[in-house]
């Protein structure tokens, strides 16, 4: 059984165990053995066999139509992301992307960008790897120096985790975005190494990757600690970056005439080490 097969069991069995009883408006009788809905239920509500939807979480069907997956969907409760995510782990849909190259390697252009920016910016991968930044960005977080990885700092370095107030919703938000970047392409030596390393080391990735979430990450503020300047609120923007894949220029702003475009003026001027 491929990767791909088994990822799409894993997703409507995860899925499916987030949904209540009283959610999909059946009544909650007997001893349940697991959470969620039974797979019979599930194919009830959905008006296809339970034989059928069994073949389904087993990997032993993956042509399902497009009507089957929109009943599906709407059982499961998905959004328009976990539907477009689903709808990739079928065969009939083609993988999102070829086989990466080796090393992913920035464009010239884009790196000029990057050094000319006076907001702390960086360079990332298709899976948090850290391929170029400039200063400020690595006075802001030494996280963010070319050959870290955001998410394995998340997760596994204190101090990096003190620099966000709100490290469970950053964390959640992160991990459902990784699903997305993934999408079918699960035997990506890269993606399996990652998720390897951070499900034996950190409990919270665990429970967090095993609910199957899925969300695209959106331009929106950010909190964090710094040690020498304070609590900052800056807007986090990613832009893809053309003619690769899946690179992004991420950048970090203030407010206009804000006190958080202070402190960053101080943090640039200052020319701070990055906090330890």
């Amino acid at each position: 059984m491929s990767e791909t097969t088994k990822a799409l069991g894993a997703y409507l069995r995860a899925r499916r165990e987030l949904v209540t009883p009283q959610q999909a408006g059946i009544p909650d009788v007997g001893v349940r053995r697991v959470p969620g809905l039974r797979r019979e239920e599930v194919a009830m509500l959905a008006g296809i066999s339970a034989d059928y939807y069994l073949r389904l979480e087993r990997g032993r069907d993956r042509n399902p139509s497009g009507q089957v997956l929109e009943s599906i969907a709407r059982v499961l409760h998905l959004d328009d992301d976990h539907k477009a995510h689903l709808r990739t782990l079928v065969s009939e849909a083609p993988r999102q992307r070829g086989r990466r190259p080796h090393q992913e390697i920035p464009p010239p252009g884009a790196l000029k960008l990057l050094d000319a920016l006076v907001q702390p910016a960086f360079i990332e991968g298709r899976y948090y790897d850290i391929l170029a930044s400039n200063a400020l960005a690595r006075a802001l977080s030494p996280g963010l120096g070319a050959g870290g990885n955001q998410l394995r700092d998340l997760f596994l370095d204190p101090a990096e985790q003190a620099l966000h107030p709100d490290w469970k919703d950053v964390t959640e938000c992160f991990v459902a975005n990784l699903r997305q970047s993934a999408g079918n392409d699960v035997d990506d030596p890269r993606f399996l190494e990652l998720t390897e390393e951070l499900s034996l080391a950190s409990p919270r990735f665990r429970r967090l990757w095993a609910r199957h979430e899925v969300r695209g990450q959106r331009g929106g503020p950010i909190r964090i600690m710094h040690p020498q300047v304070g609590e900052l609120t800056l807007n986090r923007e990613r832009l893809d970056i053309a003619g690769t894949e899946g690179l992004m220029l991420v950048v970090y702003h203030p407010d206009a005439g804000s006190t958080d475009a202070d402190k960053l003026t101080l943090l640039a001027s200052a020319g701070l080490p990055s906090p330890t």
